[in-house]
């Protein structure tokens, strides 16, 4: 069996835990949220989409920092983190992180890369950087980040020849609408 194939395949089923225990805001997804990026990092990079490829290093540390979080212990009269809506004071920052990220990764790739999907892969990589550090908080709006970031990977995982993975992220697609329900939901009780 073809190594992409076989890398589609365990990421797929990787990534479908991932969303499920997400989904239910299990902690137990940053276990396999440390897991899953070793596999798709080798399959973006055997595939060309460098930013993708790179951005599973950060997905490693993001799973660590997120499973740290989601971990603390309350202290003497302080709360744990709770699943709840972005403060809009916030709003501007995010999207500053992330223009500045765009635009420092798209450099990189233009640069030093000889990548031929610098402007979608430098985008759905800093969305992704966003939306991981919104979920280490429980942001209920991490799930409409992560449905941009979806629906750019589906088409560029289409156009780089690993369809089942452009599969997996339509299926996202469809359960980072329900997630972001379920969470709107869950923040309101």
């Amino acid at each position: 069996m073809e190594l992409k194939l076989i890398l589609q395949i365990v990421g797929t089923v990787l990534g479908l835990l991932y969303l499920w225990l997400e989904y239910r805001a299990n902690i137990w997804l940053w276990i396999i949220g440390a897991i899953m990026p070793m596999v798709h990092g080798v399959l973006y990079l055997t595939s060309g989409i460098y930013a993708d490829a790179a951005m599973q290093l950060y997905y490693v540390a993001a799973g660590i920092y997120g499973l740290a979080v989601w971990r603390r212990r309350p202290k003497s009269g302080g709360e744990e983190i709770k699943i709840r809506h972005t403060p809009r004071r916030w709003i501007p920052s995010l999207f500053a992180v992330y223009a500045l990220l765009h635009v420092a990764l798209y450099f990189v790739l233009t640069e030093f890369t000889d990548s031929r999907v610098p402007v979608m892969d430098s985008m759905s990589t800093a969305l992704s950087i966003v939306a991981m550090w919104m979920l280490s908080r429980k942001l209920v709006e991490q799930w409409l980040v992560w449905l941009i970031v979806d629906m750019i990977s589906v088409g560029l995982y289409i156009y780089k020849d690993i369809p089942i993975t452009g599969l997996l992220y339509t299926l996202y697609c469809v359960l980072a609408i329900a997630g972001y329900l379920r969470w709107r939901r869950m923040a309101r009780a």
